[in-house]
């Protein structure tokens, strides 16, 4: 992961599951799997955060704390839904208030499968988003010096007449 400008943060956001993705999430944390190798640092706070894990369902309750929660991360920004309950809505999606998987609510770049997801998938996903990361920034970077470029030459035009 030498590639990474700096280290990514991720915010960790509960949904509304049976917690058994959760336990899983914490797990990676664990010296046996080790995911803070990639340099990866847990925030509480989504201005900070470059990738929002989900794990859970969407609910009525909790929708508008999940779409605040993308709106308030800065570009850019990655999203990965832990679990069948969070791609779906998963064994609770026939409850009166689950909207159903995150995607209803905000756009899903990752999919980790299972229920419970396992650690190493977890793991292969956060890697998978931290890629997707990277590409954006690059993109963003590029934009951003066409961007500059088109500035130059305009005042360089202005100047020369």
């Amino acid at each position: 992961m030498a590639f990474l400008k700096r280290s990514p943060w991720i915010l960790h956001y509960d949904a509304s599951s049976c917690n058994g993705c959760d336990i899983e999430v914490l797990a990676c944390l664990t010296p046996l799997y080790d995911v803070e190798r990639f340099g990866i640092i847990n925030t509480g706070n989504p201005k900070h955060a470059d990738v929002l894990l989900i794990t859970g369902g969407v609910n009525e309750q909790n929708r508008p704390v999940v779409k605040n929660l993308y709106e308030q991360m800065p570009e850019p920004k990655v999203v990965i839904a832990v679990g069948a309950c969070a791609a779906t809505g998963g064994i609770f999606r026939e409850c009166y208030n689950i909207v159903g998987g995150i995607d209803k609510v905000i756009p899903v770049d990752v999919y980790v499968p299972g229920c419970a997801a396992r650690p190493e998938q977890i793991i292969d996903g956060v890697v998978k988003a931290l890629s997707i990361l990277e590409e954006r920034r690059e993109r963003m970077t590029g934009e951003a010096q066409v961007q500059e470029e088109a500035r130059h030459d305009a005042a360089e035009a202005g100047e020369s007449r």
